[in-house]
């Protein structure tokens, strides 16, 4: 029963949310206003069968993860949300968990910035939403990858160029700017289970968290290679959400350079690899 209902839910919340809201084209002949199961599913970053079997009521136990890239996808409410997160029969997430809900008007902002690179972190550095061309610009990440400080300590480390103090800048402002989450949100176990795999795996993050290192994220200018359009140089602003922690990070370049130039291209040419 809670299956069907929650497929239910998926069903009718999708034939409310029209492909102008959702910031895709609405193009061709439809036979409801509503989002095609495709066009879900690309919002919502899953397979076009999983939403279906989930709508069928034919797949189980949806994770928190998919429940909430659904509750995004479909534009929810903070109360349907959590009406959501109850038919998927897991337990919304609380107050001392780490906010992950990107608003309604956060996500027009993001769909009304089409022509800029623009991505919603949350306030552990994980990325919750990112836009064609922030995907185009800086790849795409799966995983533990998703998290900034994972990719830092942990991970591939990004496309984004780094002098030896850069990177040294960047380390402690996120591990200060992680210990200041972990403050906040104590009873959240995903990001408990982040320090402790950051700390097991990590002698510098370990030593930094120990030391109580005080640093913060501040505008910069960054390097990035890109393997198609080549080396853009761009501004990096991170604006905060009040009230939900939520870090959106923008990138723009200086109109009339190089670099605002291969970031038009790029916007041209999406994810698609140039051929020689």
């Amino acid at each position: 029963m809670a299956r069907t209902e929650f497929g239910h839910t998926v069903r009718r919340w999708r034939d409310r949310v029209s492909p102008e809201a959702a910031g895709l084209p609405a193009g061709g002949h439809r036979r409801a206003a509503g989002l095609r199961r495709e066009e879900l599913a690309l919002l919502a970053g899953i397979s076009v069968d999983y939403v279906t079997r989930l709508e069928q009521g034919r797949a189980a136990n949806p994770s928190e993860q998919v429940v909430e890239a659904l509750g995004r996808a479909l534009r929810v409410s903070a109360a349907e949300r959590e009406h959501l997160f109850k038919v998927a029969g897991l337990v919304p997430p609380g107050r001392g968990t780490v906010p992950a809900h990107i608003t309604p008007g956060v996500q027009r902002m993001l769909d009304r910035l089409a022509g800029t690179p623009v991505a919603v972190s949350d306030a552990t550095w994980t990325l919750l939403v990112a836009n064609p061309l922030y995907t185009a610009l800086m790849g795409e990440y799966h995983g533990d990858d998703r998290n900034a400080v994972w990719r830092t300590f942990l991970g591939t480390g990004g496309r984004v160029r780094h002098t030896p103090q850069a990177r040294r800048e960047i380390e402690v402002a996120q591990v200060c700017a992680l210990r200041t989450t972990a403050s906040r949100y104590p009873a959240d176990r995903r990001l408990r289970r982040l320090v402790a795999e950051l700390r097991a795996g990590s002698d510098r993050f370990a030593g930094l968290w120990d030391s109580g290192a005080v640093g913060r994220h501040e505008a910069a200018r960054k390097t990035v290679d890109h393997p198609q359009v080549g080396v853009l140089t761009l501004d990096c602003d991170v604006l905060s959400v009040e009230g939900s922690d939520l870090r959106i990070m923008v990138y723009t370049a200086e109109p009339g350079t190089r670099d605002a130039e291969r970031l038009e291209l790029l916007g041209v040419v999406g994810t698609q690899t140039l051929a020689g």
